[in-house]
């Protein structure tokens, strides 16, 4: 029997699988049973091809990617490529886009990835508990010229609630739908490498799949720059410090190695550490400076011809609303009859996300990337996910160029299940 606290510090790294080439065969992803070892304990869990997290896909940009589910689940499932401009049908939403996968069926995803950059994938359906199990993966889309670094190293950030025999905690509390969501007492990094020398210039591309927890890691061990939010690439380098990634977010780093690589949580321990990669070996520094990515093709936004408001309601203190569940936007819990904004193809909008509760939140936009926007109104960076903080506002503008309806929600996956969802219109 674990105690409470033995659990809290129970932390390590554990080991990605090998990565899956897309390029030019299909890949086959099948939802199941399996296990997660971190440290010395195998836990039970949900994965594709019966690891968690499923296999790294990676292909290169603009090439097609294939991808057959084949659902060994007992409940429908359904895939959703997180952070990829794709086409509408195979963005893998219920309602929506497509219909669930019903057991022992399959359905093959097939699209162009446009943007080079780190994404993953995650089922969709259910979600709050299926990516709490275990159900995503990370989804590498690589530059047709990658930066010269001596390892590409994909770090996932994830956290397991457990059950008092170590396990993984099948009581989903209600509680936890209007708070903060469902944060783990398991915190752990999946490594794709867990080894580097000295002097090593590396691409470290962290991925935050929790279903609700809020990541805020040092990283100690490396001297380089952030290069890229939610796999759009930064014009200008930015210092490495504290960083913050929300669920659903992703940073990409080059750096160079200049001691044990030691990835560590800031809150609320102050240093516990997630994972590490170890010294083995030197090799001669580089000269070279650090350079910024190329840049996606995102399209530029133009005149914005229109605006709209999005009031993030509800939770634990906050004030009634007119919706049926924990949680609303704009007096509407779930998806509503109408869309947020409905939009010709082309169309620059801005929309005002407002958060009059007492809790964070990680509003996500599927089949588009946005620009956050400061105080001045002035854009700074591409995302498709942004936290907006309890009590605070943020104005994103977005060119709405990818046909179809889209959805718009918190990536707290428990504030999701529970009311925070809308969409938007492309025609």
């Amino acid at each position: 029997m674990l105690t409470r606290r033995q659990m809290m510090v129970a932390l390590g790294a554990a080991t990605l699988p090998l990565p899956l080439s897309a390029a030019s065969v299909p890949v086959t992803l099948t939802p199941g049973t399996a296990f997660t070892r971190i440290g010395s304990r195998d836990i039970a869990m949900l994965g594709f091809n019966g690891t968690c997290p499923g296999p790294e896909i990676r292909l290169r940009q603009n090439e097609i990617l294939r991808a057959r589910v084949e659902n060994g689940l007992e409940d429908g499932t359904l895939v959703h490529w997180h952070g990829i401009r794709l086409p509408n049908a195979m963005d893998g939403v219920n309602v929506l886009t497509q219909d669930v996968i019903i057991p022992n069926e399959g359905y093959e995803y097939r699209f162009p990835v446009p943007d080079a950059g780190t994404y993953w994938y995650h089922s969709h359906y259910l979600s709050y508990e299926r990516v709490a199990r275990g159900l995503f993966g990370p989804l590498i889309v690589e530059e047709p010229a990658p930066p010269d670094v001596d390892q590409d190293i994909t770090a996932i950030l994830f956290d397991i609630r457990l059950d008092d025999t170590g396990q993984f905690d099948m009581e989903f509390d209600r509680a936890d739908f209007i708070t903060a969501g469902r944060l783990g007492d398991l915190m752990a990094t999946f490594l794709s490498s867990e080894q580097a020398r000295l002097g090593d210039r590396i691409r470290l591309r962290l991925i935050n799949p929790t279903p609700d927890r809020i990541f805020e890691i040092r990283i100690d061990g490396l001297t380089g720059f952030c290069v890229a939010y939610d796999g759009m690439p930064l014009p200008e380098l930015v210092s490495l410090g504290n960083l913050k990634l929300a669920p659903a977010q992703s940073i990409d780093i080059i750096a160079d190695v200049t001691g044990d690589v030691i990835l560590r949580e800031t809150v609320p321990s102050g240093g516990e550490e997630l994972g590490r990669i170890v010294l083995n070996g030197q090799r001669q520094i580089r000269s070279a400076p650090i350079a910024p990515l190329p840049a996606n093709p995102v399209p530029a936004p133009g005149e914005i011809t229109q605006t709209a408001d999005l009031f993030m309601q509800g939770g634990a203190g906050g004030g009634a609303h007119g919706g049926f569940g924990g949680w609303a936007f704009n007096d509407v819990s779930g998806l509503p009859n109408k869309p947020l904004i409905s939009a010709r193809r082309g169309e620059a909008v801005q929309v005002r996300m407002v958060n009059d509760t007492a809790f964070p939140h990680g509003i996500h936009l599927h089949g588009h990337h946005f620009w956050e926007t400061d105080q001045n109104g002035a854009r700074t960076h591409l995302r498709d996910t942004t936290l907006v903080a309890p009590g605070e506002a943020m104005t994103i503008v977005c060119v709405l160029d990818n046909p179809g309806a889209w959805m718009l929600h918190c990536h707290m996956l428990s504030h999701q299940a529970d009311g925070m969802a809308t969409w938007v219109q492309v025609s």
